[in-house]
């Protein structure tokens, strides 16, 4: 997959999205970004594509690829990054509403934009399929079984596509991201704080001393690892499950 790629990424709008997009187009790739919020959108540099599309909603997923085959041509690298935090409480106190919300958006939004990127990929005969997973879906929060249920999950689905698409040459990974500084994780540190009886700083010092680097990550950092990852650099790196953390040592330090 050499020279200029066609990205698509899911949830581009902002936060980690937006920096994906960002690294790849600095990279001289086109992207193509959706997200559920229209205003999101509404300040897109120039050459941009975006689709304001329902990760969830399977007719929109549909027409937006059809969209992309029509005025694409195809599609070189899927970042699957539609996610939501989800609540933050004891098992017994979350909501199955809320708890269908959060493995919803995350799994089944992953799963939708890969059931309608393999066909496109598998008949150009090439493709890179990046999932956004977290930390949490390598050892569980507590207060947070939606989430970490959702982000595990989407390891497995990851698995699987390397499996099956690998013959088409066709590669999966999944990039898991630690805490990211920014405004969703400023939502989690908020809650947890609450659920814990802490301050917000202390929940903050304790997610940085779980790393051997003692630091958040920031959403840059997980572009420049998704763009190798959809580089030729990566042409046989396939089936991973890559942090990108610092190096989680405890997920939940007790400070």
């Amino acid at each position: 997959m050499s020279g200029a790629q066609k990205v698509l990424i899911t949830a581009g709008g902002s936060g980690i999205g937006r920096a994906l997009a960002e690294g790849f187009a600095a990279a001289g790739h086109q992207v193509w970004v959706t997200d559920v919020n229209a205003e999101s959108l509404a300040d897109l540099p120039e050459g941009w594509r975006g689709t304001v599309v329902n990760a969830t909603d399977e007719a929109g997923v549909k027409a937006l690829f059809a969209e992309i085959a029509e005025g694409w041509g195809g599609l070189d690298v899927l970042c699957a990054n539609a996610g939501v935090a989800g609540p933050t409480a004891l098992i017994e106190d979350v909501a199955l509403e809320d708890w269908r919300n959060c493995v919803s958006v995350n799994l089944e939004g992953c799963f939708l934009a890969a059931k309608y990127a393999a066909p496109m990929m598998k008949a150009a005969g090439k493709g890179a399929i990046i999932v956004t997973s977290s930390t949490a879906g390598q050892y569980g929060y507590p207060n947070r079984a939606p989430y970490c249920a959702a982000k595990w999950a989407v390891i497995g689905l990851m698995k699987t596509l390397a499996m099956e698409l690998g013959p088409f040459g066709i590669r999966a990974n999944v990039i898991c991201p630690g805490a990211v500084e920014g405004p969703r994780m400023e939502g989690v540190l908020e809650r947890e704080a609450a659920a814990k009886s802490m301050t917000r700083d202390e929940v903050y010092a304790g997610y940085a001393s779980g790393t051997s680097m003692g630091s958040f990550v920031e959403a840059r950092d997980i572009a420049n690892m998704a763009v190798f990852l959809g580089s030729d650099g990566a042409r046989l790196v396939s089936g991973q499950v890559i942090a990108v953390d610092g190096h989680t040592e405890n997920p939940d330090p007790k400070v």
